[in-house]
This record gives C-alpha cells, structure tokens and sequence, in this order.
C-alpha cells in the first residue's frame, strides 16, 4: 500500500494505531507502512488492561513519566513520533491530569509546554487551545457515545451504584471532547442556534471560550500561540524540532525534567507537575529563559528556581542571559 499509494505523491501519513514499542520499526522505520503513529501509553494511562475504564484506575506522574520518555526514546531511534493529549476518543486532558481543585490556567499551560516541546509533530484538538474541560452529563440519556452506555452497562452489573456509575463515565466518557466548540458567549456559544443541540454545551462556555482568549494575552490559546511561535523560531527550530530527546533525572519525583539537544545546544524543559511548590537547581549553562507559565522567574543568586504549583519553565543554554 505504501509503496503505491503514499510514496509516490511524498504523502505524509498518520496511524491511529496501538503499536508496541518493540514494533514501531515495522510501522514508521525507514521502510514502515506509515510516517507516524499516535503513542497511546500516557493518553490511555487510567484505562485498566481490561478495557473497562468505568473502573477507577490509579496512577502517577512517575508512571506518566516512564510512559511519555520510553516511547521518546525508542520512536526517536526508529522514525518518528506523533504526539496528542487529546482526541475524539479521549475526555478533556485537564480534567484526566490535574486535581479538579487546582484546574486552571496554570496547569492547563504546564500541560500544554509538556505536550508541544516532546520529540515528534504535535496534534492539537479542537478546544484544547482553549483549556476545555469535561462537561458533567445530568442522565445517561444525555450521552451520545455507543461505548459509554456499555461501560454504564458493566459498571452496574459491576455492583456499581447507578450513581456511582454515572460518575464513573462522566469523568472518563469521550463524549466530553465530543461537546459543541465553544466560540463566544451567545446562544450554544454560537455552534448552532437551534434549541435541540446534537450535545448539550458546556455550561461554562460564557467563561470560557474563543473570543474572549483571542483578546487575552495571557490566556491558554495565546500561551500555545507562543510554544507554536518558539517551534518555529529561527534560534531554536532546529532544536526543538530535530533536537534529540534526553530525560533528566532528579531526585525529586514531582520535578519532570526533559531536553531538546542538537549538537551543543540544549533546551531544558522544567515542570512542577504537583500542587505544592517545588525546588530546583538550576546549571549555570542554562541563562536564557524560552517560556514560563508563570508572569516572572523565582531564581536566586543561588541558581535554586522555586517551582509555583504547575509551574512550567523552559530554559535554554544559548541565545541570551539569564
């Protein structure tokens, strides 16, 4: 298929496929059927084995961590990577990530700096610029999605309380990535102005929608606006876009630390991934400051960066001074 559909027209082409690490050279290796696959190893991290995501599956940032750098590693040693946080398969990644207590725009940015800065061509879904959220269903009759009414099914043939069962597939439905794009504040934020909406809209929408980021330099669309800005940047593309991805280790588990090398440049991506403040040393290379969730940089003349909750902060070891 490859050599007689894709290959003669330079097709770039995508595979939304489980693919196992130790066969992504068979699928986008130098003779692989496709140019790219999607990881699932992070996005799918709170679906059990089983497939029966109505059950609460637990897990960490070290277990995300482990998942996102080994896929890195080995994709870069094979071909290359195709990185999402959300699709129309998946609940809103805020809500999937973060504490609902501390959902805001900051951990929505240190997310996004996660997603954008890893090795690979990074997909964006609709409403995730904007920090979209999961919508709480009122009934199972307001869910579209075939598989939901299943895992309600299990749920409850589970032993599940039919409340409990509700709770369980309005956290994980994908019918919450499925909800009306939220464009301004008018009727069904403006998606449709019929009464009889094919998915009840997020009920947030007046606060949270496209018109009102468009305006706010300091919303989440702009601060993706900005990470797509650095990609593209003439000092750093190169870096960023065909720089190898190296983990970095630290002993502190609620720091995830990654760079971007090519040659002797490096990029540092820092983020505090919990709700508490953080530490970190930072090495005398690093002096110029890239992006930051936050409005302004905790470094003292120490070189120790104090970390805000969900503070994101990517330095780089050329370009400037820090």
């Amino acid at each position: 298929m490859r050599e007689r559909t894709f290959k003669p027209h330079n097709s770039m082409t995508v595979a939304e496929a489980d693919v196992p690490n130790e066969r992504l050279d068979e699928y986008i290796g130098e003779d692989g059927y496709y140019s790219m696959v999607f990881d699932f190893s992070y996005t799918d991290i709170d679906v059990p084995e089983t497939g029966e995501w109505f059950k609460d599956s637990q897990w960490t940032w070290t277990d995300m961590r482990t998942n996102i750098f080994t896929n890195q590693l080995v994709t870069q040693d094979k071909g290359w990577g195709a990185l999402y946080l959300e699709n129309h398969d998946q609940p809103r990644s805020i809500n999937k990530y973060i504490p609902e207590e501390w959902i805001n725009d900051y951990s929505k940015k240190m997310l996004a700096t996660l997603f954008m800065l890893l090795r690979g061509t990074p997909f964006i879904y609709q409403g995730q610029e904007l920090g979209m959220t999961n919508i709480e269903m009122a009934s199972l009759e307001d869910f579209d999605d075939v598989a939901t009414h299943s895992q309600y099914k299990r749920a409850l043939e589970y032993g599940l309380a039919p409340e409990q069962a509700l709770k369980a597939v309005n956290k994980r439905s994908r019918d919450n990535s499925r909800t009306p794009m939220q464009w301004n504040t008018q009727k069904n934020a403006r998606f449709s102005t019929s009464d009889n909406v094919w998915l009840k809209v997020n009920p947030n929408y007046p606060e949270l929608n496209a018109e009102a980021q468009l305006t706010n330099q300091q919303s989440v669309f702009n601060y993706y606006h900005q990470l797509i800005k650095l990609r593209k940047n003439s000092v750093y593309k190169d870096v960023l876009i065909y720089g190898q991805f190296l983990p970095v280790k630290d002993k502190n588990e609620h720091i995830l630390l990654y760079e971007r090398q090519l040659e002797d440049k490096i990029v540092l991506v820092i983020l505090n991934v919990t709700a508490t403040e953080q530490e970190y040393y930072v090495d005398e290379q690093y002096q110029q400051v890239l992006i930051n969730n936050y409005e302004d940089v905790l470094l003292d003349q120490s070189r120790k960066l104090r970390l805000r909750p969900f503070e994101s902060i990517v330095l780089a070891n050329y370009g400037g001074q820090l």
